[in-house]
């Protein structure tokens, strides 16, 4: 009866078993999907954006010397009313650019104009004068057209480190208590200088740069007639900006 039993059960089970074997789904094998591959930044086209910062550097105010009245024993020698003082200040303005991007070099046109406040004076111009007094310089605007040749580094090359230099002009207003007497001189120098910028967004990039800016030197008003006051201005400035950049490919891969 036992091996009855036995011989039923196993009957039974090699009926079932295709049954069963009918009812499971196929297994579906699925490939992983491939992560993509990334690009590198591409810096070509144009942009606009937004900076500030500060300033700080140096001016000159020098003259031949004003005669004394009336000829003292030993002879008459001249009265220079010279200043020499430190300047500082804030700026903020405007950038408009464009890059051409080449393999990982960078080359690139770039132009800004800025409102500024770097000012400074001294109260003792002219120590030799019988009155020393006031006198100081202010840079009220600042325009800079430059070139810049930079190199993207980092895995994606969105990091950017560059040199710049050009053409720099400023409207500087200079000043004399002695007399009085005050001008303004729209000058036109150069500047030098080096930045880092990086991409933090698909069109959007954020800079750090310094410029050292030389205004020269020139008459900008007599203290009396026929004694020209000559007014040099020079400044270093770091500044920060954010730039939009237009269109175009986000990638390229080289």
């Amino acid at each position: 009866m036992k091996k009855m039993i036995i011989g039923v059960s196993a009957l039974l089970g090699l009926i079932a078993a295709p049954a069963l074997g009918a009812d499971l789904a196929p297994r579906t094998y699925t490939k992983a999907p491939v992560a993509p591959v990334p690009g590198v930044y591409d810096w070509t086209g144009g942009y606009v954006g937004i900076e500030g910062g500060f300033g700080w550097g140096h001016s000159d105010q020098t003259d031949p010397g004003i005669a004394p009245p009336a000829p003292p024993p030993p002879p008459p020698i001249n009265l220079p009313a010279d200043g020499h003082y430190s300047v500082s200040g804030g700026l903020v303005g405007g950038t408009l650019g464009y890059n051409w991007q080449v393999g990982p070099w960078v080359l690139g046109l770039e132009g800004d104009y800025s409102w500024s406040d770097i000012k400074g004076q001294s109260s003792v111009c002219g120590p030799t004068t019988v009155t020393p007094h006031l006198c100081g310089t202010s840079l009220d605007s600042l325009g800079t057209l430059r070139g810049r040749v930079g190199y993207a580094v980092g895995a994606y090359g969105n990091w950017l480190l560059y040199g710049t230099g050009g053409l720099a002009v400023g409207e500087v207003h200079a000043f004399d208590a002695l007399t009085p007497a005050a001008g303004n001189n729209f000058r036109a120098g150069w500047t030098v200088g080096a930045g880092i910028e990086t991409a933090f967004a698909p069109n959007w990039t954020a800079k750090l740069e310094y410029l050292y800016v030389d205004l020269g030197s020139t008459v900008y008003f007599n203290i009396v007639p026929g004694v020209p006051e000559t007014v040099s201005f020079t400044t270093n400035i770091i500044r920060a900006g954010v730039n939009y950049r237009f269109g175009g490919p986000v990638v390229a891969r080289y």
